[in-house]
């Protein structure tokens, strides 16, 4: 009997370890099952309350594309020039591949443009109403009564031509924010004018910078400092007493100095705050760079080329340049190439200035040309680019060292040619390269510059995608950025003392950003 109750307790213990074992194993494959879908596509994201829902939605189905640098197909007609010459050339993309890629990176794409114009948000900026000494009073315009702004819907200052006009950005965007308090400029808008600062994406300072170092960066004999000078110091006692610079430490202003002397004095102590410039190349790092910073481009002095057709045949010069050939730090590329060229036929290198119609006579000789070189001066950039594009001249672009306007959604490769300055002082490199762009790929290239050259106009009032509205939306690209910047300055406020709050006290530039 005994013996009987030991087998049937074996037996009864072995199924128990049995059943335990079996329930183990399922709850093992289940937990794994949840874990494995955890992973998966996160549906506790709710994309509608995401920036640009629309579009995560769209790179999201199944048209989409990696994101791994290896799927990134080389555009076709692409002959920048940042490889060594002894890499081999990409193999061209067939027809399907192509236009899908361009149909993705074309900004001017109907599909895309729709889309873009649908998720567009508009930039909320409050503007300092400063005295008319620091904007217009530099144009010789006089107040009326209590306002610091002239009244643009009858008359609006006129701005100094010639090569004054080029840094002219402040002018511009400080006109269209005075305009979209106008009914009639609701139309197109990438930027309002709002009177409530705790309400503003951005603060705008509207100082005339450019204006100010051109006109009066010189001291009168009878005074110590000149006028622009003076101006900047007073700027910078504004500024850092008002209760928005107090606020953000003026993270959250925008200034423009496009001029590159522009600001000279003042940039050091105004340095968090984003810069409208033209370039990097007289700025340190940590003053001034891609990250924090915007490139506009300037404007144009040459004459438009309208009423433009493709045809190669009809621009008898190949390849185009006229302006300083002697130039200081990476200016030396211009002298460089001017001995290797200045003996080649189809090719116009010469000196040139804005007197005795040097202006016509450039205008003239890009209109008339396939290939105009944009060469590093005394900086980086220079107008020759942007004259290069209203005149429908392929820009060819020498300068190691250049930013480049909203290249974030603009392919430059597209419509412009990049060389390395070192290949470029090859004996016939440069000239050869140009020789071997036929005319097929020149026509793809001219179609481009002409989908593109709208965004390089400055007008007033300004119309959907021009210049003007695409400084704006590249500053409203740098508003998230500095509002994570701002947010996370603000962690351990509590632990400081009252009067130390926000960001009145910062060490150097570059822990800042």
């Amino acid at each position: 009997m005994a013996e009987k109750n030991a087998s049937s307790l074996g037996i009864i213990s072995r199924n128990s370890l049995f059943c335990l074992f079996t329930i183990i194993s399922v709850m093992f494959i289940l937990s794994w099952f949840f874990v494995l879908r955890s992973t998966g596509h996160p549906h506790y994201i709710d994309h509608n309350l995401l920036p640009n829902s629309k579009l995560l939605a769209t790179t999201d189905n199944g048209d989409s594309t990696t994101h791994s640098q290896k799927d990134v197909e080389p555009s076709t007609g692409n002959r920048s020039i940042l490889v060594n010459i002894e890499e081999e050339e990409a193999p061209q993309e067939n027809a399907v591949t192509q236009s899908k890629a361009e149909a993705k990176c074309n900004p001017n794409n109907g599909v895309l443009g729709a889309q873009q114009k649908e998720n567009k948000l508009v930039l909320k900026v409050f503007m300092y109403d400063l005295p008319p000494e620091f904007h217009f009073g530099l144009l010789d315009w006089k107040a009326k009564g209590d306002s610091v702004w002239p009244d643009i819907r009858s008359k609006i200052p006129d701005y100094p031509g010639g090569l004054n006009l080029q840094h002219s950005i402040e002018y511009w965007l400080t006109l269209d924010i005075l305009a979209s308090e106008l009914p009639e400029a609701q139309n197109a808008r990438s930027a309002i004018r709002v009177h409530n600062s705790s309400e503003a994406d951005i603060i705008f300072v509207p100082f005339f910078s450019s204006l100010c170092y051109n006109r009066y960066s010189k001291a009168d004999p009878h005074q110590k400092k000149s006028k622009n000078k003076l101006l900047q110091e007073e700027l910078v006692r504004f500024l850092t007493a008002q209760k928005e610079w107090k606020r953000s430490g003026g993270c959250d202003h925008l200034i423009v100095a496009h001029h590159p002397n522009s600001l000279l004095d003042a940039r050091m102590k105004l340095w968090p705050a984003t810069f409208i410039l033209a370039d990097f190349g007289r700025y340190p790092p940590s003053i001034a760079n891609v990250e924090k910073d915007v490139i506009a481009p300037y404007k144009h002095v040459i004459r438009s080329k309208v009423n433009d057709s493709p045809d190669f045949d009809s621009r008898p010069t190949l390849l185009y340049f006229q302006g300083a050939i002697y130039r200081k730090a990476g200016g030396f590329v211009r002298q460089e190439l001017f001995y290797l060229l200045k003996d080649e036929k189809d090719v116009h290198f010469a000196f040139g200035s804005v007197q005795k119609d040097g202006i016509k006579k450039a205008t003239q000789g890009m209109h008339s040309s396939k290939f105009c070189l944009n060469i590093a001066g005394d900086t980086p950039s220079s107008n020759r680019l942007f004259d290069a594009i209203a005149s429908h001249c392929i820009p060819v672009i020498i300068s190691d060292d250049i930013e480049l306007p909203y290249e974030d959604v603009v392919d430059y490769s597209q419509f412009c040619i990049f060389v390395r300055s070192r290949d470029a002082l090859k004996e016939k490199f440069l000239i050869n390269l140009i020789r071997s762009i036929g005319k097929d790929e020149w026509t793809r290239m001219w179609q481009k510059l002409k989908e593109v050259e709208n965004m390089y106009e400055f007008q007033y009032l300004s119309k959907e995608g021009d210049a003007i509205q695409m400084i704006w939306q590249a500053v409203a690209r740098k508003v998230p950025a500095i509002r994570m910047k701002l947010h996370k300055s603000r962690r351990f406020s509590r632990s400081l003392v009252r009067s130390d709050r926000g960001l009145r006290s910062i060490p150097s530039p570059s822990n800042f950003w």
